[in-house]
């Protein structure tokens, strides 16, 4: 059913290849029978007959997701400490890592949920979308992340022709080196995940595959016309 309303979505003119978050958000909840929450809240859908919650994202498989806009407290001390020494670093992620944490804990506790699902589309390049869902957390067990897991390090500034970028914080997988996250806490506090692209594939992921509906499929906007005059 997801993938049928994504591609009917698609197939109209006005429609391009990146799929709107709130589009994703309104199809699941309408397919669970569940409510869109337009509000701030670590989850963006909620079931209140099975209290299961679902943080949605929908982008192109190119695109960083932004896990959120991490305002971190009292981050101008813990920015300044991180200067300073490897503690002052992993003090300063493990802020981080608490915060997304206690996001999923505040939403697990507003909603009375039970369980909270991450709902993911993305979009490849060569048409192909990926629909997945994965479980994130519940009331027992609500951390999301462990932040023994990762160590951090700020990057090293890249200056272009316009601007000067700011250093972000990178968080690093301690397991296999691989960057997943990036705090711009200089900046705009944009929290981005990488470390979701490992979900894509897991065996803890249940995802399905489709494709976009191809250009014979696209209805024009005369037709579109003709198909509204009807209804």
């Amino acid at each position: 059913m997801i993938a049928r309303l994504i591609r009917a979505y698609l197939r109209l003119p006005l429609s391009d290849d990146a799929i709107p978050g709130a589009l994703l958000e309104g199809v699941i909840a309408h397919v669970r029978h569940a409510e869109r929450l337009h509000n701030y809240d670590f989850v963006d859908v909620i079931s209140r007959t099975t209290h299961i919650g679902w943080q949605v994202k929908s982008t192109k498989s190119t695109t960083p997701v932004t896990w959120k806009r991490a305002k971190i407290p009292n981050a101008e001390k813990l920015i300044s400490e991180s200067r300073k020494s490897d503690t002052g670093l992993q003090n300063l992620g493990n802020s981080i890592i608490e915060f997304c944490n206690n996001h999923a804990l505040h939403s697990i506790k507003t909603h009375g949920l039970t369980e909270i699902f991450y709902a993911r589309l993305i979009a490849f390049p060569d048409g192909r979308i990926r629909y997945l869902e994965r479980k994130l957390c519940d009331s027992h067990n609500p951390a999301v992340f462990n932040p023994r897991d990762f160590r951090w390090q700020w990057s090293t500034p890249k200056t272009t022709s316009k601007k000067e970028q700011l250093p972000a914080l990178h968080g690093i997988n301690k397991v296999n080196g691989v960057k997943e996250w990036a705090w711009h806490g200089l900046g705009e506090n944009q929290l981005h995940f990488a470390g979701e692209g490992k979900w894509w594939n897991d065996q803890n992921s249940r995802w399905r595959d489709f494709y976009a509906p191809t250009a014979e499929e696209r209805l024009n906007f005369s037709a579109l016309v003709d198909l509204l005059s009807k209804v």
